[in-house]
């Protein structure tokens, strides 16, 4: 079974005071592969470190839309420059957040262009965070895809099926996180059931948003077995089976990732 979680944050406080035992109970539920995700530039040294240390962990740099204030004056080139990793797969998270409106949301706009560029020039996917955001996040992946594609996908995905549609369209991936399993997520629910299952994966966000059965716990990598699970049951197929089409699509999209 090649189940991989897409999405975590294994350097944030609830999982780094017990890493090694955090993979460990992972790996025992059946995770073969972690995508260990930063949002702040300070970060990128200690993410990649860990993937570095970690045969079965991969790294991603960029900046939360939350961080974008700080970062305003960030270019392509220190990008670039962390990118180049050979444990670095993709870009981001990055996007826009207009739930919390942490930081300026031209700031933000500005920001999500800079991730796009540098995944456009590396190839390296980019990892979309957006929330109460849809209009301004469909517009600017119209227009950046129009300048020449690049690999993507929208990660903890709560949006509307239109907004689904319109990212399918384009060429992106859709990953589910625990938020799929919760009672009042039936709409989630229906998009999930339909989603196309060569552009599905499935992640955590961990150490947020346990799924069910945990709600209330520190989410754990290994939980997202659960999530595949239900995504499966949605599906009518096999935690198996849709662990095995997820693994293939997170290796096809984050082609500079192997085991």
């Amino acid at each position: 079974m090649m189940l991989i979680d897409s999405h975590c944050h294994l350097n944030y406080k609830g999982l780094v005071e017990d890493q090694a035992q955090v993979l460990g109970r992972a790996r025992e539920t059946g995770v073969r592969g972690f995508l260990n995700i930063s949002t702040r530039q300070r970060e990128w040294a200690d993410i990649v470190a860990t993937a570095e240390r970690e045969s079965d962990v991969w790294a991603s740099i960029g900046i939360h839309p939350h961080e974008a204030d700080g970062h305003a004056d960030l270019g392509e080139a220190a990008l670039l420059e962390a990118a180049a990793h050979p444990r670095v797969i993709g870009i981001g998270e990055t996007g826009l957040d207009y739930y919390y409106d942490h930081s300026d949301r031209q700031v933000q706009q500005d920001l999500f262009r800079v991730h796009i560029r540098v995944a456009r020039e590396t190839g390296l996917p980019l990892i979309v965070h957006t929330r109460d955001a849809e209009d301004d996040t469909t517009r600017i992946i119209e227009e950046e895809m129009g300048k020449g594609a690049f690999p993507a996908l929208i990660h903890c995905f709560t949006a509307s099926a239109t907004f689904a549609a319109r990212m399918l369209e384009l060429g992106l991936s859709i990953s589910l996180s625990g938020i799929v399993t919760f009672k009042n997520a039936k709409d989630l629910q229906a998009i999930a059931a339909e989603l196309p299952e060569d552009r599905i994966l499935v992640e955590t966000d961990a150490p947020f948003l346990a799924p069910v059965p945990h709600r209330g716990k520190t989410c754990e990598p290994a939980f997202v077995s659960d999530t595949c699970a239900f995504v499966a049951g949605l599906r009518g197929t096999s935690q198996e089976a849709l662990a095995d089409r997820t693994g293939a699509n997170f290796f096809k999209l984050f082609s500079k990732a192997s085991l």
